[in-house]
């Protein structure tokens, strides 16, 4: 897999998604940067996935328009939306039950079609909760 790239380089990746997407992933983008501002914001080359990092990866933001795999269904995917994914998902409270496994056993996921989707003070605390389990992750001083 390709080198992640430069904060810089997600802006112009962006503005090469649909309006539609373009809209949610900088929205979500924002209460991301809002929610963990000591996060490091990164990408893979050609990749419009920006994903959020401190001591491991936390969580990420997932267009439709960005296959999955090289054979994804991209209508079945559009018809999910943006998807916001938690790195960490299975170790979340999750007691509302909007974040889907969907099979997998430690990344869940939320998905958004519309602005109007995006229950701000629901993302802003998942957002808030997978910071608080990242930073059980953090590597421990060693004292002398």
């Amino acid at each position: 897999m390709p080198g992640p790239t430069k904060t810089v380089d997600i802006d112009q990746m962006i503005a090469t998604l649909p309006r539609d997407e373009q809209v949610l992933v900088k929205r979500l983008r924002a209460l991301v940067t809002e929610c963990i501002p000591q996060a490091t914001e990164k990408a893979y080359d050609g990749q419009v996935m920006p994903f959020y990092t401190r001591n491991r990866l936390i969580c990420f933001i997932w267009p439709p328009s960005m296959a999955w795999e090289p054979n994804a269904n991209f209508e079945k995917q559009k018809a999910k939306g943006v998807a916001l994914g938690f790195n960490q998902g299975s170790l979340m409270a999750n007691e509302d039950g909007v974040l889907l496994a969907e099979g997998r056993k430690q990344v869940y996921m939320m998905y958004f079609k519309k602005l109007d989707d995006i229950d701000e003070h629901q993302v802003r605390a998942l957002l808030f909760e997978a910071a608080m389990i990242d930073g059980q992750f953090a590597k421990k001083k060693k004292r002398k």
